[in-house]
């Protein structure tokens, strides 16, 4: 009974704010303090949540409709920022941890003589979450892709795309580990390649 009750305020979000999504599944779970913007260019699939505090942004910057699109099963963390001027794209069964940023573009900086916050956003290029990966607390994705299965560590900072069953950490992430299919086991991926 008690986790009925509990569904009661996401019914009511749902049922206000089924039409303004591109795509909102009644199975999907948005805490009642994430903030979202650009509904009807937004989609989230059966049985995802987005956590408290999180932000969502899809963001018409040019005669191209933005796409932010999360996929089934997903678990995006509190405090999550995801900005889509392009594509950002979650397949299924993504997780990502607390305070992490995705985007698909950055704030033009070109002209010194106009303050960065009144210049342009520009696309950098298209994020795609791959099936199964995890991505670990406090981590910018900023124009990059991570393949499936995929391990981002805490704090790293993506700008370049990941490859599938990868570990990578750090500022740039690099990778540290990827698995090898033939033998069944993670390896380590020597730096100096």
């Amino acid at each position: 009974m008690i986790e009925y009750l509990k569904r009661i305020p996401n019914l009511f979000y749902f049922i206000f704010n089924f039409f303004k999504y591109k795509k909102l599944n009644i199975r999907a779970v948005l805490f009642l303090s994430t903030k979202v913007q650009g509904k009807k260019y937004i989609s989230i699939g059966r049985n995802s949540v987005v956590q408290r505090g999180g932000w969502l942004l899809a963001l018409k910057i040019d005669n191209e409709n933005p796409i932010l699109s999360i996929g089934d099963n997903c678990a995006i963390g509190d405090y999550c920022h995801v900005i889509s001027v392009r594509k950002v794209v979650f397949e299924n069964d993504v997780l990502v941890a607390n305070n992490v940023y995705i985007s698909d573009n950055l704030h033009d900086y070109e002209n010194i003589n106009i303050p960065i916050k009144d210049q342009a956003v520009k696309f950098k290029r298209e994020v795609v979450l791959q099936s199964g990966c995890w991505i670990g607390e406090n981590v910018c994705i900023i124009g990059a892709s991570v393949g499936k299965n995929s391990v981002i560590g805490a704090n790293s900072v993506v700008t370049s795309d990941i490859g599938d069953y990868c570990i990578a950490v750090g500022s740039p992430a690099k990778v540290i580990k990827k698995y090898d299919l033939k033998s069944e086991k993670w390896l380590s991926v020597n730096a100096n390649n």
